[in-house]
This record gives C-alpha cells, sequence and structure tokens, in this order.
C-alpha cells in the first residue's frame, strides 16, 4: 500500500510540473493574410475563424473607425480584467488572461479587419486538454462588455 501511495505522489507531482511547463510556453501568435493561427485539436480554444464549428464564435462589427475599434476593444479586456497586453498594432491586439485561482495562462488575440469592418477573436489556453468552456465565456463577456461601448 505504501508504494500504492509513493506512486501517486510522484505522477501528482509529474502533473503538475507538466501543467506548469506548458503554461509557462509562449506560443507564436499572430495573423497572415487576415488569418489568426488555426486552434489545435484540443477543444480549449475557439475562434472567429475556426474551421471545427464547435470552436467557431462569432467576430465583432467594427465601432466608427479601427482606432475607435481598438480603444473599445482595449477598454473591454480592462473591463474583464485579469490580462496583460503583450503586443498592440494598429490593426492587432494580443493579451494573455491569468485564472484567479490556478494562474492559467490563455491567449487571446484581436485581429481587426478593415476591409469586412470586423474584429476577429482567437483565444486558446495554453495547459491541460480542456478549458471547460472557459474561452467560450469569455468570449461572450467581452462581446457583451464591447456592445456596451458607445461609438
Amino acid at each position: 500500500m505504501k508504494t500504492f501511495f509513493i506512486i501517486l505522489a510522484v505522477l501528482i507531482v509529474l502533473a503538475f510540473i507538466m501543467i506548469y511547463v506548458q503554461n509557462s510556453r509562449t506560443p507564436v501568435l499572430g495573423h497572415s493574410q487576415g488569418r489568426l493561427k488555426p486552434l489545435s485539436s484540443k477543444p480549449n480554444a475557439v475562434s472567429t475563424q475556426a474551421d471545427d464549428v464547435a470552436k467557431r464564435v462569432a467576430p465583432w462589427p467594427f465601432k466608427a473607425d479601427q482606432e475607435a475599434t481598438m480603444a473599445a476593444i482595449l477598454t473591454a479586456v480592462k473591463s474583464y480584467g485579469g490580462a496583460e497586453v503583450i503586443k498592440q498594432e494598429a490593426d492587432y491586439l494580443y493579451v494573455v488572461f491569468t485564472t484567479d485561482l490556478m494562474k492559467f495562462h490563455d491567449d487571446a488575440e484581436f485581429y481587426l479587419d478593415a476591409d469586412a469592418r470586423e474584429v476577429h477573436f482567437r483565444s486558446s489556453s495554453r495547459a491541460g486538454y480542456s478549458d471547460r468552456g472557459l474561452n467560450r465565456q469569455r468570449h461572450e463577456k467581452l462581446t457583451t462588455l464591447y456592445q456596451q461601448i458607445q461609438d
């Protein structure tokens, strides 16, 4: 019985190490030719450009112009809380959200498609397999916050 508990403890420690390593790796993100990076096969992400319908979320309409749209996104992100802006360009925003309890990092991107006048969104958890719907819930909450901002 003692051996069982030793093995169990080692497995638990290894699992935490694996999660820590996954959580600390910064992915290579960005956009190319109007497309954000594709999602992995894991169910812990959503995107407006996802091929998988189960992972797809709706894009946002532009505000008055690109500058007002970026300002509204930043306001929504700040209101949501728990985010650090990593990269900001005229048509792109990359932020990392950190969960309160376990300090997991979720990478979120916003691409402003000026031609279509839409904001594309991608949010993905770094660690683990499932996010229990957190990235979809984050999109829904950010959508509400964004919609409340006047042009």
